[in-house]
């Protein structure tokens, strides 16, 4: 496939869970999460990433469009959904597969969250920088996907954690590879053992989030970032380079680590579902809720 192909591709293709935008001033990428049901990691939206990113790698950081060419220097992730960046795995596909003892299909919804989130780690195989940007709450899976990226920047207002071991699991689609590498492996340990929500700020403290912005100035952050970047945007690469190279995360070790999670999955008891069973209701009322509240703030 050739650029210019690959670039309308890249920008034109109609996703279910996803909306994308190009700046081409700045160089900016940007992939929005747009769904219309419970905030998580669907498996729509993860075939939506997934072609999504292979067009990214297909580019090799570029993009020609009407006969020009634009470099993409960052690929900035972020939510459109009110308060929320994204709430983590799909919980009830997670307690139906378990019930069913569906090991085969666990393993696929697993392995492709490893697919997805692999490319962003490896920042696409181009010389660009990835940025997540946290507007609303990530939880579980979704705070995995939020520390893939180079640079972390949330609004202050939001929470972010592993609540799983509140149903006796772990989040096993690369939260330890990427915590323990940033932050240690005991504090990566004691974050996942207590389920705690942290805050922006708390985060910010011990070097998970790179920059707390006020709440609703989250955009406005990133082009201060990006403005700032470009002065020293050379060294910045090669450091993330040589961290790759002195401390790499691999397919493999994500792979190995997502089977440990399926067995530790299909060994959950019925107690352990219940308490699964309350948190999906509870992300289903919160949902309602906030999508009516936004609902009237729009007719206002």
């Amino acid at each position: 496939m050739n650029l210019m192909d690959c670039s309308k591709l890249l920008l034109e293709t109609q996703y279910s869970e996803l909306r994308t935008r190009f700046d081409g001033e700045s160089g900016v990428l940007w992939t929005l999460v747009d769904q219309s049901t419970v905030p998580c990691v669907t498996p729509q939206l993860l075939e939506d990433l997934q072609h999504h990113h292979d067009a990214i790698q297909g580019c090799r950081g570029q993009l020609t469009l009407s006969d020009r060419t634009s470099e993409i220097k960052y690929s900035v992730m972020a939510s459109l959904n009110p308060g929320v960046f994204n709430l983590g795995g799909q919980l009830a596909l997670f307690r139906k597969l378990i019930d069913q003892k569906d090991q085969a299909s666990l393993l696929r919804y697993a392995t492709k969250c490893i697919d997805v989130i692999f490319p962003r780690i490896c920042r696409f195989d181009s010389p660009l920088c990835t940025i997540t940007l946290i507007q609303g709450d990530a939880l579980g899976g979704g705070f995995e996907a939020a520390l893939a990226s180079d640079i972390v920047i949330a609004e202050r207002h939001c929470q972010m954690g592993f609540p799983e071991i509140l149903f006796n699991l772990f989040p096993g689609m690369g939260a330890y590879s990427l915590v323990a590498r940033k932050v240690g492996t005991a504090r990566a340990e004691k974050m996942m053992l207590s389920g705690k929500l942290y805050s922006a700020e708390e985060l910010h403290q011990i070097g998970l989030v790179d920059i707390v912005a006020d709440d609703g100035a989250g955009e406005i952050a990133v082009h201060e970032f990006i403005k700032k970047q470009e002065r020293r945007a050379n060294g910045f690469r090669a450091i993330q380079r040589v961290r790759q190279r002195y401390n790499p995360v691999t397919y493999d070790e994500l792979i190995d680590i997502t089977n440990i999670w399926v067995e530790a999955a299909l060994n959950l008891t019925e107690k352990d579902l219940k308490v699964m069973d309350r948190l999906v209701r509870s992300q289903e009322r919160n949902f309602v809720h906030s999508h009516k509240e936004q609902l009237q703030l729009n007719a206002a």
